[in-house]
């Protein structure tokens, strides 16, 4: 049986003097969704920024602990940030196209990283794999920018899995998007995690249960001097997490009774 994708052991990450998050430890299995839940300011968005290096983008954060990729330390001092971020890729929240045309959307990483086959096969492949080609298939020189938020954010996907990456982040990537636009994004979602490993963080406790194979809920401890902390509560198969949870702040957070 192949070992997890990454190993996570006592991670901390601190904005200037404030630990935002403290202690987390949490293997990812490959080829499968991890789903990060917890109330906002529990440190989850920041974990997940963890696994491509991001915080290293804001001059004030400092990680501490080990993310462990492929066994190798991703913060290693030979390790290339951008290297990683191709491996380890990224879809935000509000969808971001470039403000380019559709073709050029997905063309532009596979040109800069010197792809020798043949562009136009690898644009409708990989619109293919997103769910997107059908829909786009005769528009591929009009602007990204005219798509729908659904559209727009399918076509960030693309964008990203054109590079072939192994993992996928994805931070909030339904949140703004109406019932229909997110349940084609949960599809794709299901149909990418038998080739990519997708952790995903979501506000939407029920878009976790549907798609996620394990769950990781996040809480926030405040300690004496009011100060709060995001904290790992618990971590485990889905069905086994919102069913039959282990501790008694997901009890509460899964039934509502948060806060």
């Amino acid at each position: 049986m192949a070992g997890p994708v990454f190993e996570v052991g006592s991670l901390s990450v601190f904005y200037g003097d404030h630990e935002a998050v403290r202690d987390v430890n949490m293997n990812i299995g490959a080829r499968q969704i991890t789903a990060m839940i917890g109330p906002s300011g529990c440190g989850k968005s920041t974990v997940l920024r963890c696994f491509n290096r991001m915080n290293d983008l804001l001059p004030d954060a400092r990680v501490v602990g080990k993310i462990r990729y492929h066994n190798e330390d991703l913060y290693g001092r030979d390790v290339d940030p951008i290297e990683v971020r191709r491996r380890i890729g990224m879809v935000f929240q509000k969808p971001n196209p470039f403000p380019k045309s559709i073709y050029d959307n997905i063309a532009y990483g596979p040109r800069v990283g010197g792809f020798k086959g043949d562009i136009d096969d690898l644009v409708e492949e990989t619109l293919t794999h997103a769910a997107l080609w059908d829909e786009v298939k005769d528009k591929l020189k009009a602007s990204a920018l005219a798509l729908s938020g659904g559209q727009q954010q399918r076509l960030c996907i693309a964008r990203t899995i054109a590079v072939k990456p192994e993992v996928i982040l994805m931070d909030e990537p339904c949140s703004s998007l109406d019932p229909i636009a997110t349940a084609k994004i949960e599809d794709l979602m299901e149909n990418l995690a038998q080739e990519f490993t997708i952790i995903v963080v979501t506000h939407n406790m029920q878009q976790a249960a549907r798609v996620s194979e394990r769950t990781a809920f996040f809480s926030a401890d405040v300690d004496k001097n009011g100060v709060r902390h995001g904290r790992l509560v618990e971590y485990d198969e889905t069905g086994n997490l919102f069913s039959n949870p282990s501790d008694q702040r997901t009890e509460d957070y899964i039934s509502g009774r948060f806060g």
